[in-house]
């Protein structure tokens, strides 16, 4: 049975944003898979900041699911929000990379060394937000300057695409 030329078209949209909401995950759960695996393997102690830049990337590979399996129209919503999402990314990432720049101070008490009284010991110890975790030791970029490039270039493709044209080919 033929599908008439409207039914292909919604059914290669539909196929698009499937695709477009299943990368945003895999972009989301790669980056996390990175800094577990700097965490884990390299044993690279991450700082509280390190640790705030990871939820938002938590959230969007969640939207990412929730795209993949929304309507056209919805997807592009949803993509829309997991880019202001990736935009808050991108102010942690500003503000860690500033703090280890000596720029400002960390607003987190955890990352200017002051224990909370009365309050148990960190199991692991903490690990200022000033002194900077290199990834690749023969490149002088930090993990927060990694994340603010990264942050900033999947929040701008994620707002292209949400606010980005239905293209019809034929």
């Amino acid at each position: 049975m033929a599908l008439s030329r409207s039914e292909n078209f919604a059914k290669a949209v539909g196929m698009k944003n499937r695709l477009a909401g299943g990368l945003t995950a895999l972009v989301a759960l790669s980056a996390l898979g990175i800094a577990y695996f700097a965490q884990y393997v390299l044993l690279l102690t991450p700082c509280e900041l390190c640790l705030w830049e990871r939820w938002p990337y938590r959230v969007v590979a969640l939207l990412g699911v929730v795209a993949a399996l929304a309507r056209p129209k919805t997807t592009r919503m949803v993509l829309g929000l997991a880019g202001l999402v990736m935009l808050g990314d991108v102010a942690i990432a500003a503000l860690h990379v500033g703090v280890e720049f000596d720029w400002w101070n960390s607003p987190l008490p955890e990352c200017n060394g002051a224990l909370t009284p009365g309050a148990p010991l960190p199991m692991i110890p903490a690990t200022p937000c000033d002194r900077p975790v290199y990834l690749i030791h023969m490149l002088p970029i930090s993990m927060a300057q990694m994340d603010f490039v990264a942050a900033l270039l999947f929040a701008v493709a994620l707002l292209v695409y949400a606010v980005g044209k239905q293209r019809r080919f034929r």
